[in-house]
């Protein structure tokens, strides 16, 4: 049953990484032309894990940015998995210390998006958290050759591939199921407006600036809808 549960987990994140190999090779070939090393590149995917957080940071070193704005920028970037934390927690409460340290290292937005489905469909499944590290697992292994890939092959590839397309291609697919209620498609919509008028602003902020709109117009609509 373990393995099983293990399996589909990987199987069912299997569609989303078919976006996620090309926006590794991407963040690779970024990197190295940011001026990162090799080592650092690739290690930033082993450390951060985060694709969106590497992005940004990969394009304000370029840009030598102070570190501090882009350790700032990084965290912010990355809050939202703060968001995804509680909304699994109370699925994993029962689990050991390790189970929950190893599944937040491998809490991605890709991971993410088809755990909490099936959570959600079968909440009292004791053997979820398999479900959960067959997801993480296999995206974080394809996110570390992806990166390879980029870091190593990146020049050989020709430059008429259009990549960069998978890179929102990713977010699409992962966005568009979660708006299912009026909060969902009144953040999104809060925070897409927002990131253009707010595309000008310095350091990329207007992304952390778009964000936090975002959420604050959820957090505001959620409270006035558990007002009785």
């Amino acid at each position: 049953m373990k393995l099983r549960t293990f399996l589909k987990g990987m199987r069912d994140e299997t569609p989303l990484l078919l976006a996620v190999m090309p926006f590794g090779v991407i963040y690779g070939i970024m990197a190295l032309e940011a001026g990162l090393t090799k080592v650092q590149a690739q290690s930033m995917s082993y450390i951060i894990f985060g694709g969106s957080s590497q992005f940004v940071a990969s394009k304000l070193f370029a840009e030598s940015t102070p570190w501090s704005i882009i350790v700032l920028t990084v965290v912010m970037v990355n809050l939202r998995h703060l968001l995804y934390s509680a909304s699994v927690a109370p699925y994993l409460k029962a689990l050991p210390f390790g189970w929950k340290a190893l599944l937040s290292y491998l809490l991605t937005d890709e991971a993410y998006a088809v755990t909490i489905n099936y959570y959600q469909k079968r909440p009292d499944d004791n053997y979820g958290h398999f479900y959960f590290l067959g997801a993480g697992l296999i995206l974080w292994l394809t996110w570390q050759m992806s990166t390879a890939a980029g870091i190593f092959l990146g020049k050989m590839l020709p430059s008429s591939w259009p990549l960069d397309f998978f890179l929102p291609l990713t977010f699409i697919a992962i966005l568009v199921p979660s708006l299912n209620n009026f909060p969902a498609i009144a953040v999104a919509l809060t925070a897409g407006i927002c990131s253009i008028f707010f595309y000008g602003f310095p350091y990329k902020l207007g992304l952390i600036a778009a964000a936090l709109v975002g959420m604050t117009t959820g957090f505001i609509i959620d409270m006035r809808r558990r007002r009785p």
